[in-house]
């Protein structure tokens, strides 16, 4: 058990022989236990370098090791779910001298990614897509006339999304062969009950009692009575002295087995040996600790499920607290729960709803003081939408945080279950634009794209901390569907507003008074914009105005025309694809109105944008002062 950091590169003898998954099935089973006190060792202080994914990549050491050991990878397919427990199959899998670039610009992903390695089988980073991709691979086999094996790894959290269900009951349906090792950190899903489970789960894994109960069904196949009754018979066995899950994986057509410590990794590589000859789907429950073998973690695993850079404990001790000068500025998803507990303070009818994102969007608080309006339900976007759908029919006026990158997900819901019926339900956009490390998968890029063609539905794009505070109150007072985009991280620091106020929907503010050139800006790249525009000025190219747009929809038509009739060249400014954005909408209106002005769209081009620093990422897209001013510079040229 690790208390701290390491304060320099371990030793790690026998994890620099395994440099591949070929070498590690060079060692003698009982050199594995070693070998995962060094993976967990090396893991605690890589990622303490560079920050990332933690306490999920600790619990799956034995796990990764077992899985690597037991199959013949990459010609054998491991599929993870999410990716955040993937940094040990990183390192195992030609990685570990690369893992101090992991999350950089040009360095490695945060998430398993089929470009970067031949082991990485599947490019994750939404959850619950495992057992679907596994199930398409070993169909995929079985028609190519391979032989490989393929095992989808999925959490407990990821279990409880609907896909998941739908791809183990197409599995079960097909027949294929093909393992699904749900990794259960006890904090979801139930507890092991001692000795006898675990003693069942051994016999219900050993190759003999396998080829028993597959013998048995070729001998009942004529038999549908008997069938039936050695079937439910075998149900209720492992129910009993399990108290686990296996009834429901039985009931769909799995052969359930656990669960088991997926810390022993005598038990892993046995019980994951025998299954990988086994025939037909096979699902094999296994208990691990979020964290395992860093004390902090195990003791807050919500806490340390990712981190930013630990310092050493040596640095930590030297640390000199300097009072800080200024306060420290608000995260948006603090802003948007700070306005959540207040509006429910004053009306009844505010429920909030996410589906798994209590931390990230800023809700603990809520949680806390509303447990009775509070509801989180898990990985489920589609429900999430359509319970607060429901609700909205019932008077309610919900409000749905989430993600712009898990919306995806609730989309049809969206438009058949809330904009389609005019219900009065709020969306708390979190995350829109670049996320920064955590790379394309998490990127909020397409959502005003997706939205902005639905009728019925206003939204709005805040500027700042206070704007965003203001704008949530007039979305949440609309009687009808409404969203907010907003960043991940800090805004500028403007000072908030206790006060909440109603703003006129669809009107913009003009922020700098120019000629020429007009800057309209939908977000959070105000700032940058008004930046711009002085450095042009300075420069003595042009003194451009500069508008915060504040609505994607319904546009400031009024104002636009305006700009149109006063100035030469119309320039968009938003953090979001250009196709289907913003710049997009006000090109459509010109065209509508028969005004010709010149055009310059700025935001994120046809292309996923690859990891990096946020202030990375906006400098490679143009986004930032410098890019904004140059784009406008050449475009006058």
């Amino acid at each position: 058990m690790f208390h701290e950091i390491p304060l320099s590169r371990p030793h790690t003898p026998l994890l620099d022989q395994v440099p591949t998954p070929d070498k590690l099935r060079e060692l003698p089973e009982d050199a594995l236990p070693a070998l995962a006190s060094e993976l967990r060792e090396y893991l605690l202080w890589s990622t303490s370098q560079t920050g990332g994914h933690f306490g999920a990549g600790l619990g799956v050491v034995e796990l990764t090791i077992a899985l690597h050991y037991v199959y013949n990878t990459p010609s054998d397919r491991l599929v993870w779910d999410v990716g955040h427990q993937a940094y040990p199959h990183k390192i195992l899998t030609g990685r570990k001298d690369a893992m101090l670039s992991i999350r950089h610009k040009d360095g490695l992903a945060a998430f398993p990614r089929r470009e970067e390695s031949e082991y990485d089988t599947f490019g994750v980073g939404h959850s619950s897509t495992s057992i679907s991709a596994a199930l398409g691979m070993a169909r995929g086999a079985q028609l190519t006339g391979n032989n490989r094996k393929v095992v989808a790894v999925i959490g407990d959290g990821a279990m409880t999304a609907g896909m998941a269900f739908e791809a183990l009951n197409d599995a079960a349906h097909q027949g294929t062969d093909m393992l699904v090792i749900l990794n259960d950190n006890q904090m979801s899903i139930s507890k092991a009950v001692g000795g006898l489970s675990n003693y069942f789960s051994r016999i219900w894994a050993s190759k003999s009692y396998i080829a028993m109960r597959e013998g048995g069904k070729r001998v009942l196949q004529s038999m549908p009575t008997a069938m039936n009754f050695a079937r439910r018979s075998e149900e209720s066995l492992k129910t009993l002295v399990t108290d686990s899950p296996g009834a429901l994986f039985e009931s769909i057509g799995f052969n359930y087995v656990g669960p088991i410590d997926g810390h022993n990794l005598e038990e892993l590589v046995e019980t994951i040996g025998n299954l990988r000859e086994a025939k037909g789907p096979q699902l094999l429950h296994v208990f691990t600790t979020k964290g395992k073998g860093f004390a902090p973690a195990e003791a807050d695993p919500i806490g340390y499920h990712a981190i930013t850079k630990i310092a050493p404990v040596s640095e930590r001790v030297a640390q000199v607290v300097v009072a800080p000068t200024a306060a420290p500025k608000k995260k948006y998803s603090d802003v948007f729960g700070d306005w959540l507990c207040d509006a429910a303070a004053k009306d009844l009818r505010l429920i909030a709803i996410t589906p798994a994102m209590c931390e990230g969007s800023g809700m603990v608080r809520f949680a806390a003081e509303y447990p009775e309006r509070y509801h989180d339900v898990a990985i489920a976007e589609q429900h999430a939408v359509t319970f607060a759908a429901g609700l909205a029919c019932e008077g309610l006026k919900p409000v749905v945080a989430i993600y712009s990158t898990f919306l995806q997900r609730g989309y049809d819901q969206l438009i058949h279950d809330v904009t389609l019926q005019n219900l009065d339900v709020t969306f708390g956009i979190d995350r829109a634009g670049l996320v920064g490390e955590d790379g394309p998968t998490h990127a909020g890029a397409y959502d005003l794209a997706f939205m902005r063609c639905l009728p019925n539905l206003i939204i709005a794009a805040p500027s700042d901390e206070n704007e965003c505070r203001q704008l949530l109150e007039t979305c949440w007072q609309h009687p009808g569907p409404a969203a907010v985009r907003y960043p991940r991280g800090t805004g500028p620091g403007s000072v908030i507003e206790r006060q909440t106020q109603v703003l006129p929907i669809g009107r913009g503010v003009i922020r700098r008074q120019g000629e020429r050139v007009a800057i309209l800006n939908f977000g959070a790249r105000l700032q940058d914009a008004l930046s711009a525009a002085e450095q042009l000025s300075e420069q003595g190219v042009v003194n451009a105005t500069v508008v915060d747009m504040r609505w994607v929809k319904p546009l400031d038509a009024a104002l636009i025309r305006e700009l149109a009739a006063s100035h030469e060249l119309l320039v968009t400014i938003e953090e979001h694809a250009i196709a289907g954005g913003a710049g997009s909408a006000v090109s459509e209106f010109l065209h509508q109105e028969g005004l010709r002005n010149a055009m310059l769209l700025l935001g994120i081009r046809d292309a996923y944008i690859e990891h990096g620093s946020p202030a990375e990422m906006l400098a490679d897209c143009g986004l930032d002062a410098a890019g904004i001013a140059a784009a406008i510079r050449t475009r006058l040229r």
